[in-house]
């Protein structure tokens, strides 16, 4: 019974016998680095020994525990998210690689995060005091907007949060547009995930507003949220964020530089998603409003109107014209004496001043005239001369609905001709 000849991403074999494969160097380093690329990522914990920096900014430690150890370098690239301290016990997110210059094997980490709680916490602060050195911890607040054109969500495939903001929205607001975007939302690389979602979001056509949620959690589990890079990007995004992270004691850093915090996802979901009824309620308002200072503004303008006199404007008008005609001819005859000034004055004797003006006056009127039919068709009052009445409650505001006022409420009836006081005896 022959043994088949081991190959690159098959089990080894158990027994050593066989004829061995002539490799050169090249091509067994070759080989090496094929079968380590069938692992992909890997989240190592383990004890950080002796970590260094090069110049270059790529750190360099050995990462071990009680029975084994192996290289680790993070490149300069990925130096917010190293944490490396020497005997710290750490977790390692990167992939395998061969150096083939030195022929060893290598971890290169993309994350290094401590595991402790103090050292989560040191972590932390360390991260804040940099935040707050370049000003994002104090930065101004944008608003959230009133009626945004779409909701972005960042959460997990956990349902309860997403169940608990869809459930929030078909309450206030039913079939609201929402931009669901579900991502690793704790353990090792999830950082780096929710910044990529957060900024497909913030490129979605539409969205206004973005909120990032997430389900309780301990420190360990809650540290990618308060990453120092997410941080960055939360602060970067062109949108305003609302961070609901956990419950309302958990906090984390990006509570502290997201544009409003939530204690919980529906909280957030009752911050963000408006009431329609508020809003129709609002428009009612507003639309009554207006009308009424439309009504305003047609009295007011009618009075002014009714209190015009034409032939006294005409009579006023020419009377100013006749009077700049004279004291022109006045400073002419001081200024330029002689016979040209004598043919000027005459010139000027059988200039009729008056015509243009009366008939510009004339035009004026007439216009004047049309457009006072004009308002009073566009009046409200023209309406209800035909035997509507507009229904108000005491403090001005206009009833649409029944439910606006309550029985034996009074209320004031406006009529073509005047107003009357009446009292709601019941509603249908």
């Amino acid at each position: 019974m022959t043994l088949p000849l081991w190959s690159p991403g098959t089990m080894a074999p158990t027994s050593r016998t066989g004829p061995p494969r002539q490799l050169t160097l090249v091509r067994l380093a070759g080989e090496i680095a094929k079968s380590l690329s069938n692992i992909g990522r890997v989240a190592v914990e383990g004890e950080v020994h002796r970590p260094q920096v090069s110049r270059s900014g790529w750190t360099h430690f050995t990462l071990r525990d009680r029975a084994a150890q192996i290289p680790v370098v993070c490149p300069a690239r990925w130096a917010k998210r190293c944490h490396a301290v020497n005997g710290e016990r750490s977790m390692v997110v990167g992939i395998l690689n061969w150096d083939n210059n030195r022929g060893q094997l290598v971890l290169e980490a993309e994350e290094v995060a401590p595991v402790g709680e103090g050292a989560v916490a040191a972590m932390i602060a360390e991260a804040r005091a940099r935040l707050d050195a370049d000003g994002l911890l104090s930065r101004p607040r944008r608003p959230l907007p009133l009626l945004p054109r779409v909701i972005g969500v960042l959460c997990g495939s956990d349902a309860a949060v997403k169940k608990d903001i869809e459930s929030v929205v078909a309450a206030r607001f039913p079939d609201y547009p929402l931009a669901i975007e579900e991502t690793s939302v704790s353990g090792p690389g999830a950082a780096q995930s929710i910044i990529e979602g957060l900024r497909r979001l913030a490129t979605c056509p539409g969205v206004d507003v973005i909120v990032l949620a997430r389900g309780g959690g301990d420190a360990t589990q809650l540290l990618a949220w308060s990453d120092e890079e997410l941080c960055r990007a939360v602060a970067a995004c062109p949108v305003p964020v609302v961070s609901a992270i956990g419950h309302e004691q958990d906090r984390p850093l990006c509570d502290e530089v997201a544009d409003q915090r939530c204690g919980t996802p529906s909280i957030a979901a009752h911050v963000v998603v408006p009431e329609r009824r508020q809003l129709e309620g609002r428009l009612s308002d507003l639309l009554a409003g207006a009308q009424a200072s439309v009504l305003r503004t047609c009295e007011a303008r009618r009075e002014r109107l009714g209190r015009v006199t034409i032939g006294r404007a005409l009579t006023l008008a020419s009377e100013r014209a006749r009077a700049r005609a004279d004291h022109a001819r006045d400073r002419l005859s001081w200024a330029y004496p002689g016979p040209a000034v004598a043919q000027a004055k005459r010139r000027l004797d059988r200039c009729d001043w008056s015509g243009p003006v009366r008939a510009q006056l004339r035009g004026s009127a007439e216009r004047l005239v049309g457009l006072q039919r004009q308002a009073q068709a566009l009046s409200p009052q023209h309406v209800v001369r035909r035997g509507f009445a507009v229904v108000r409650r005491l403090d001005g505001a206009v009833v649409r609905r029944p439910a606006q006022v309550q029985p034996g409420e009074p209320v004031e009836l406006t009529l073509a001709e005047g107003r009357l006081m009446a009292r709601v005896e019941g509603a249908r």
